[in-house]
Formats: structure tokens, sequence, C-alpha cells
């Protein structure tokens, strides 16, 4: 069963079904901005300033290369199964959310067996210590296990964003009370990073129950696995899943990868008031990827069933809504930032994080104005385009990046972050105007 029961026409209903699916995702995401900024709170006021960059050195490592080794099976399932499922070919579905699971479990070894070489070489410099060690490796193990790209990827497939917006919720709520039972009865890192170890193996476990309970596993475990088969069913899904792969891996450079440097740059100190910071930014990010994703099975529609002329009026509405929208938020964070970081900080001394915040925040507000874009040329096949602009940006990034944080230290990170978005953006528009330019003279 899904959240809507029938489609609307491509035409009329759209917009629509992407505002349906945005409203699940939003209706989830806005009690997880609030638990996440409580459980934030208490991870920083406990902690202290330096353990709470550790603390944040880990987790942020972790998640890099959960992101680094995962393919973006996700889109896959929507890509290539949005035709099977319309033709009602259950066998051609079974064969591609079975590979795309099979993918899902290939990145989490490959994913274990670099974060063992990166411990071995790089421990002291990510401030790990050796009583820190076991955790470290306890979460990082729990982080690639619990990669669940391809069953995300199925229940959008299916429109069960509702289902969806459920299980991610697993995961603030579980850090949230994790957070309140290590300040009642273990105050330490340790405690801490077990109770966001306990957060991703729920929420994985709670992401394959609903799948199972749906039927949708049982169709994958039926399903025989035929590589041959499976590229004749879907073309061209191999180079479309190394460019959504290489896209997701240039967009980390814009999260983890900058704290990974101010890490090495500044210490624990530094990497804790970047990582505040950045986490309210990323408020901002987060939204464009709520409306990317909501968008992502209706943009595939659209470009399969809508003239290319439709299709570039909707984009510029979306973009004039998102610009106002982004522009909104990039001031009022300008009004209340430096003391939503000292309230949630819990310390005057992350008022010092606030120009980091700006210019993260402004790198945000570009990816939210630009928001609608990459999905159109995922879907158009021009997967190697939106790559492109990424690899662009990311190069823009790091020059900046390794050119400025000798000189003015974390600041100079925030700047390569804004510069990166900013780079990608531009490129990123004249792609589709070049592309829905291209298709309509086709």
């Amino acid at each position: 069963m899904t959240d809507r029961s029938s489609h609307p026409s491509p035409r009329a209903g759209g917009v629509r079904a992407v505002l349906a699916n945005l409203g699940w995702l939003l209706a989830s995401r806005g009690v997880l901005a609030v638990l996440s900024l409580l459980y934030l709170g208490i991870a920083t006021r406990t902690l202290g300033l330096a353990d709470f960059g550790r603390f944040a050195l880990v987790t942020g490592a972790a998640q890099a290369l959960a992101t680094l080794v995962g393919f973006q099976t996700w889109q896959v399932v929507v890509r290539f199964g949005i035709d099977h499922r319309a033709r009602g070919d259950e066998a051609a579905l079974g064969r591609l959310y079975r590979a795309c699971i099979w993918l899902d479990v290939a990145s989490a070894a490959v994913g274990l067996g670099l974060a063992a070489l990166i411990l071995l070489v790089w421990r002291e410099r990510l401030g790990i210590t050796a009583p820190l060690l076991r955790d470290t490796i306890i979460f990082t193990a729990a982080q690639l296990l619990s990669i669940r790209s391809a069953a995300l990827g199925v229940l959008r497939l299916t429109d069960r964003f509702r289902a969806a917006a459920a299980a991610d919720s697993v995961t603030p709520a579980i850090r949230f009370v994790g957070a309140i039972a290590a300040v009642a009865f273990m105050p330490t890192l340790h405690a801490f990073l077990w109770a966001w170890t306990a957060a991703e193996l729920a929420t994985a476990a709670t992401y394959w129950i609903t799948l199972g309970r749906s039927g949708d596993l049982a169709l994958a475990r039926r399903a025989r696995t035929n590589w041959r088969e499976l590229f004749r069913e879907n073309p061209r899904l191999l180079r479309f899943l190394v460019s959504s792969n290489v896209v997701s891996s240039l967009g980390l450079a814009t999260k983890q990868i900058p704290l990974m440097f101010v890490g090495a740059f500044g210490g624990p100190a530094a990497a804790g008031a970047f990582r505040l910071a950045l986490q309210l930014a990323q408020a901002l990010t987060k939204l464009s990827q709520l409306i990317s994703r909501a968008a992502f099975p209706e943009v595939v529609r659209t470009i399969r069933d809508v003239a290319p002329r439709e299709l570039g009026r909707a984009l510029r509405r979306m973009f004039v809504a998102s610009a106002g929208g982004a522009l909104v938020i990039l001031v009022l964070v300008a009004l209340i930032g430096r003391p939503v970081l000292v309230a949630v900080g819990g310390n005057a001394a992350y008022a010092d994080a606030y120009p980091l915040l700006l210019w993260l925040a402004a790198a945000g507000s570009i990816d939210l104005a630009v928001v609608g874009f990459e999905p159109v040329l995922l879907a158009g096949d021009r997967s190697a385009s939106a790559m492109s602009a990424r690899a662009i940006g990311v190069a823009v990034q790091f020059t900046l990046m390794i050119v400025l944080l000798p000189r003015i230290g974390a600041a100079g990170a925030s700047i390569g972050v804004f510069g990166a978005s900013l780079v990608s953006a531009m490129l990123m528009v004249l792609l589709v105007w070049r592309y829905v330019r291209a298709v309509a003279r086709a």
C-alpha cells in the first residue's frame, strides 16, 4: 500500500506529488531538527569543546567513509524501477532490487577494509586515543553495516514516503534518548558513541522490517541474480551507477572532509567549533536534499511523459520559489545565528564560530536555490554532466582550503565550502539550460 492511491496526470500532478512526498519528509524532519539541536546541545555541554571535537571527528570520519564507499542505489532503484513498475514486470523489478541490495552489502564490506586501514594509519591525527579505539571501531562498523540505500529507494519508488520518514525518525529519537542516558549514567565520549551506534543499527533494522512487511523484500529474494539479464533490462545502468556514486562522493567534500581538514590543521577544539557551525548550517543542506529526494521520482516521470517546454517552465518556477526561500533563511541565520550557537554550545566560546556559520549558511542557500537541477540531469541520463559540475566545484574547494586554512584557520574551510557551492551551482544552471534546449530541438 502506498501513501497515495494513484498517480496524478503528469501535467497537473507533478508538483502536487512532489509536495505530497515532501510533506512526509518535512513532517518527520521538523521533529528531527528539534531533536538534533537538543541532543547536539547535550553533547557539547557534556563533553566540552575538545572532547566534542574528537567526537565530531570520529563520527564525521565514519559518515564520510560510508558515503565514499556506498553507491546511491536508491537513485538506481527509482530511475530504472519506474519503467518496470509501470509495465508490471515484477521479475525485472525483483532483479533490480536484489542487485542493489547486494551492492549495498559489497559497499559495507569494502568500507570495513578501508576503515581498518584508516584507523591504522591516521588514528592519532583524528584524535583517537587507545582507550577510544574500540568504541570507534564499533561505531564505524555499525555505520557501514547499516547502509540502507536500496531499501530507501524501494520505499520512494512505491511512494511510501510516510514509512521512510518514520524509519528516519528512529535515528534522532534514539540519539536523544541515548544522550540523556549518557548524561545521567556515564557522561563520557564513549557513552555518546554507544548511543550513536545504537541509533544507526535501529534505523537500519526499521527500514528492513518495513520492507519485509510490504512484500518487496520477498520480491528481491525470489529473483535470480542474472547480471546479463539485469544490464539488458536496464540500459546504461552501469554508467548511471558510477556517475551517481561519484556525484555523491564529490558532494561529501562539502560536509565531512572540511571537518577532517580543520581537525588536522587546528586540532579537536577547532573541529568542535566548526562541527557545531556546520551542523546548524546543514539544516539548509538537509532541506535541499529533502526537496531533491522528494522531487526525483516525479522528475523521472515528468521527463518520460511531459514536453520539455513544460519542464523548462516548471524549473523556472521551482528556482524562483527555492531561491526566495533560501534568501529568507539566510537572513534569519544572519540575525539569530550567534545566539543560537551560544545557546546550543552552552559556552560563549562558540560565538567565535559565527563567521563560519555565515559562510556555510550562504553555501547551503546556494544549494537550496538550485535544488531542482541535479535531479533533472540524473533523470535525463546526464549524470556525467552533474558529476563534472560537482568535480569542478570540489577542485575549487580544495584549492581554497589548501591556500586559506594555514592562514586563517577554520574560516578557510568555510570559504572553500562556499566556493564549491557557488561554482557547482553556476555550472548546474548552465548544464540544465543546455539540456532543456537540446531536448526541445530534438
